[in-house]
C-alpha cells in the first residue's frame, strides 16, 4: 500500500526523536571539546526584547576614609553594576526528499489519507530518514562548532564566538555594549608570541596568565583548550621538566613507552581541539594561527545561552503546492555571553 505525507512525517519524527531523546546536539563527538564544554555548561534563558543582559560589576566604588574623634565623614551611593546586552542568533539545517527519491527507495507517496503502509515501507522510511538524519546532525554540529569558535565577522547573522569574547586584541572593540578600549576591567588576558626556544619559558608564561585570570575575584579557569602546535610545545616543555622513574618488571629487560596519555596544567587537563586546525585551513594566514593558541576559560563567566523553547527544534514544514518534495530540518536559537572577561585568557606561541 502507498504511504501518505502524514505517515512519512510520523516515521521521520519517530526517527528524529530516537536521536533527540537526550537533545541530539549534546551527543557530541570527543573531537569537538570546546563545543562539548559549552553544551555541558549551557543555561537556557529568554532574550527579552531580543537581548540577554549580563550584570557586570565594574568597581567597588569605595568611600573608604580615615577619621578620628568627631571628624566628619561622608557617604556615597554605590554605582557598581553595568548591564552588558548580548543578542541571540539563529541557525538552520535541513534536507528534502522528493517523491522520485522515495519511490526509488520503495516508498510510494499518495495524498490518500486512508492509506496504510506495509511493514516493508515502514522499515524503508526509518532507514532512509536514519541516513539523512545522521548527516543532518553531523553537518549541523560541524558548522555550529566552527561558528562558536569564530569572532562573528564572517556574517552579521553569525554569533560572535570565542575569538571575540576572549580576543587576541583584548583592548579593541565593543563587546556586550561595553567599550574595551576605555574600560580596563573589560579586557581578557592575553600573552602572545611566546618563545619556546628556552626550556621552561612556555610553562612560566602560562603561570603568569593563570595568576592574571585569578587576580580579580579569584576565579580559577576550569577548561584549558589548545591547538596541536601549542599542545606539542607544552608537552615537550612538561617532559623536559618532569622527573620520571623507570619501573623494572619481574621479567628480564625494561618496558619503555615514550608516548604521553595526557598532559595537565594546575591539575586541569590540557585538551587538544582539532577544530583549531580546521579554522586555520579555512582562514589561511592570520596573525595568530589557531594551531598555536591556547585558552584558559571559566564556565561561570563564558556561557552558551539557548533561547528557552527555541533550542534544537525539529521542523517538518508543509510541502509546497508546486513541489512534490517533503522537508525536514532543525533550528537553534541561542547566544554566547560573557560577564567577566578578565577571568579568561588566550595564549599563543611564536
Amino acid at each position: 500500500m502507498p504511504v501518505n505525507a502524514a505517515q512519512l512525517a510520523a516515521g521521520a519524527n519517530y526517527q528524529m526523536q530516537s536521536y533527540a531523546a537526550n537533545d541530539p546536539i549534546d551527543q557530541v563527538n570527543t573531537d569537538k571539546p570546546f563545543m562539548k564544554w559549552l553544551l555541558a555548561n549551557k543555561q537556557e534563558v529568554v532574550f527579552g526584547n531580543g537581548v540577554f543582559n549580563e550584570k557586570v560589576r565594574i568597581s567597588n566604588d569605595s568611600n573608604y576614609q580615615n577619621y578620628s574623634g568627631d571628624d566628619q565623614v561622608t557617604y556615597n551611593r554605590k554605582d557598581v553594576v553595568r548591564q552588558a546586552p548580548f543578542q541571540h542568533y539563529e541557525a538552520h539545517d535541513g534536507f528534502g526528499l522528493n517523491e522520485t527519491e522515495l519511490a526509488n527507495n520503495g516508498i510510494i507517496l499518495t495524498d490518500d489519507r486512508e492509506a496504510v503502509p506495509t511493514d516493508a515501507e515502514k522499515i524503508q522510511i526509518v532507514n532512509l530518514i536514519k541516513t539523512n538524519r545522521a548527516a543532518l546532525k553531523d553537518g549541523f554540529q560541524e558548522n555550529w562548532d566552527l561558528e562558536v569558535h569564530r569572532d562573528g565577522s564572517q556574517s552579521s547573522k553569525a554569533v560572535p564566538g570565542l575569538d571575540l569574547l576572549v580576543s587576541t586584541t583584548p583592548a579593541v572593540g565593543t563587546i556586550g555594549g561595553i567599550d574595551a578600549s576605555t574600560s580596563l576591567y573589560w579586557r581578557n588576558n592575553a600573552d602572545l608570541n611566546i618563545s619556546t626556544s628556552t626550556e621552561g619559558n612556555l610553562t612560566a608564561e602560562m603561570e603568569k596568565m593563570w595568576r592574571a585570570c585569578t587576580t580579580y575575584g579569584g576565579m580559577i579557569p576550569d577548561f584549558i583548550v589548545c591547538g596541536a602546535a601549542f599542545y606539542d610545545a607544552y608537552r615537550k616543555d612538561a617532559n623536559q621538566q618532569t622527573n620520571r622513574q623507570i619501573v623494572v618488571t619481574g621479567r628480564s629487560g625494561v618496558d619503555a613507552d615514550a608516548s604521553t596519555d595526557n598532559v595537565y596544567f594546575k591539575g586541569r587537563l590540557v585538551v587538544w581541539d582539532p577544530t583549531f586546525e580546521k579554522l586555520d585551513a579555512i582562514l589561511g594566514a592570520i596573525t595568530y594561527p589557531w594551531t598555536k593558541r591556547c585558552y584558559f576559560l571559566n564556565s561561570k563567566t563564558l556561557k552558551l545561552r539557548p533561547f528557552k523553547g527555541r533550542w534544537m527544534i525539529d521542523r517538518t514544514p508543509a510541502r509546497m503546492y508546486d513541489r512534490y518534495t517533503h522537508y525536514f530540518g532543525v533550528t537553534a536559537d541561542y547566544g554566547l555571553t560573557i560577564n567577566k572577561r578578565n577571568a579568561n585568557a588566550v595564549l599563543s606561541i611564536a
